[in-house]
């Protein structure tokens, strides 16, 4: 319950503090395991493909994690019906393994730059599915994953 709390407070604390958050989500892992079963799907609805924007990923972990990185599989449905999918490498960790996120206690808290100035060029449904590529299954200590799609400073 603790959790859920602290996830609410900080999206709306995340939400309140910019006004250019288009878009901000996260998915919640029972257990902090992170499942292959477990999609991380994230679906927004874009109105606007005049504008440029950003997307990020958001990674909360604990500090016993036990790896620098994570590798996720991401598909991308667009409101024409097409689809992409690719594979990220996305890095917690630097060379020294030094966590890169802001840390509160054992958790750390990740954003991480994906795109910038990016034009969504449909108005429509969006989907975005996230699977976690790691060895380990279930992946231990990834407690939340999410993305946030925010309107370009310039």
């Amino acid at each position: 319950m603790h959790k859920i709390v602290m996830v609410s407070t900080m999206a709306m604390l995340f939400t309140a503090c910019s006004s250019r958050v288009v878009y901000s989500e996260y998915k919640n892992f029972p257990e902090d395991e992170w499942k292959s079963s477990d999609k991380a799907v994230f679906q927004m609805e874009m109105n606007d493909n005049t504008s440029f924007h950003d997307i990020n990923l958001l990674v909360r972990h604990a500090d016993t994690y036990p790896f620098r990185n994570l590798i996720v599989f991401v598909t991308v449905n667009y409101p024409d019906g097409a689809s992409r999918t690719d594979t990220m490498d996305v890095l917690l960790a630097n060379d020294k393994g030094e966590w890169l996120g802001a840390g509160a206690g054992d958790i750390y808290d990740l954003t991480i730059p994906v795109k910038k100035n990016l034009r969504l060029p449909l108005k429509g449904k969006y989907t975005f599915q996230f699977v976690h590529g790691m060895r380990p299954d279930p992946l231990p200590l990834i407690m939340d994953f999410g993305m946030s799609i925010e309107k370009s400073k310039n």
